[in-house]
């Protein structure tokens, strides 16, 4: 760690992913980015996992930081504060999701029925889907993945995972609904 680099020297080394340059400007806005969390989430352990997250991403994203977006200081609270927004809002959806199962009626113990001739129709129809989106949808529904765990395992962009299974569900369900 270099002692009281200048914070052009900082920005220069940290736009060029210098480990030092990291170090120094964690030391330097830790207290800050804190409390940029801690004032979105109101938690200590969500706003310390935040700033980690947070700090990590930058870190592993090549061109996240340049000069010409700012001061360093300036450029790592939005990444907190939007980092802990959009922790906020996933925790929102989350409690929101587990109301409305709550609220849901319960359901009785029944035996599962399994219709032959529809698992056959759907086994038929997913045969019929180029590899491309048959692969995601086996992943997403019969290994029960996230659309990011498929997307890393088959090595492509999350957005490309996502419109393959959507155009692979409708194409199954326009197959499914014409022999109706």
């Amino acid at each position: 760690m270099r002692a009281e680099a200048s914070d052009e020297a900082l920005a220069a080394a940290f736009a060029a992913k210098e480990r030092w340059a990291f170090d120094e400007a964690y030391a330097r806005f830790a207290t800050l980015l804190y409390s940029t969390a801690y004032n979105v989430l109101n938690n200590r352990e969500d706003a310390q996992d935040c700033v980690h997250d947070a700090l990590a991403r930058v870190w592993r994203s090549p061109d996240s930081y340049s000069r010409a977006r700012g001061a360093v200081r300036s450029f790592l609270v939005v990444c907190v504060r939007n980092e802990a927004i959009t922790r906020l809002r996933s925790k929102t959806r989350r409690l929101r999701l587990a109301e409305r199962i709550a609220a849901e009626p319960e359901e009785h113990d029944e035996l599962p029925f399994v219709d032959v001739l529809e698992h056959d129709r759907l086994r038929a129809a997913l045969k019929q889907l180029p590899p491309e989106q048959r692969r995601p949808l086996e992943m997403a529904y019969y290994e029960q993945k996230t659309h990011t765990e498929i997307a890393r395992e088959l090595d492509q962009p999350l957005g490309t995972i996502k419109s393959r299974i959507a155009m692979g569900l409708r194409k199954l369900g326009s197959a499914l609904g014409a022999g109706r």
